[in-house]
């Protein structure tokens, strides 16, 4: 017979985390705005009660589900960038696999992706609490052009954007706005990563099935276009196909 010790902690993390497993099969065969707590608590084995206990209303359990998404999409980019930049990658080829991973967890996480970046969920508002998580992605970018910045490998822009646009906490997250030429690089940045979410919108969702014949060879021009326009080049060779 087992006589070992059990650890209280396993068993207070177990509970949350069977809850929210059988709610991300809700995602996947009802959407969000179908999850209910009485449907997750008959699916997992468990009384309401049980679930309420740590998911008191559906909007916590939204919470902990849109947390997850967000710091696992974050957590694939934040890998493939390191490993990139461990191997002496340059900032162009760091960008490409720290997209090309978000990419990857997107295609093979659809209804998380869908509850982070699709449309909004009715009555459903999220809380502060989210937001740690959801900068993630856009620190990734940052980190990535920052660099590019500090080595040299930005060309400066034909046109710059006007200054005053920003709210301080998104210079704040790049580390603060450079000087000319760069200055509007943070506006740039922003232009980025709305044009990476864009496209895996478009490519999660099958909007651009029937028009492209090789999605994820148009995934890697399209990410290289986009970084135009913040001056950062993206090698496209035979081996980054």
């Amino acid at each position: 017979m087992d006589v070992s010790p059990t650890n209280p902690s396993d068993d207070d993390a177990a509970l949350p985390a069977q809850v929210k497993a059988t709610a991300r099969q809700h995602l996947v065969k009802r959407g969000a705005p179908g999850l209910s707590l009485d449907a997750v608590a008959r699916d997992s084995g468990l009384a309401v009660t049980a679930v309420e206990a740590v998911f008191p209303h559906r909007d916590d359990l939204l919470t902990a589900l849109v947390v997850d998404a967000y710091d696992a999409s974050g957590s694939a980019m934040e890998r493939a960038d390191r490993a990139a930049a461990d191997a002496g990658a340059p900032a162009g080829s760091r960008l490409l696999a720290a997209t090309r991973a978000l990419r990857q967890w997107s295609f093979a996480n659809p209804a998380e992706f869908t509850l982070i970046y699709g449309s909004p969920v009715p009555g459903y508002h999220a809380p502060q609490d989210t937001v740690p998580p959801a900068s993630r992605t856009p620190a990734v970018l940052a980190g990535i052009l920052r660099s590019a910045l500090e080595s040299g490998e930005l060309t400066p822009p034909r046109r710059t954007l006007p200054g005053g646009l920003l709210r301080p906490e998104a210079v704040e997250l790049f580390g603060g706005a450079p000087e000319a030429p760069f200055s509007d690089i943070v506006e740039r940045g922003i232009v980025l990563w709305s044009s990476l979410i864009g496209l895996l919108v478009f490519q999660v969702f099958s909007r651009t099935h029937d028009s492209v014949l090789d999605e994820a060879a148009y995934f890697d021009h399209a990410v290289a276009v986009a970084a135009e326009t913040v001056g950062l080049d993206v090698p496209l060779g035979e081996g980054d196909r």
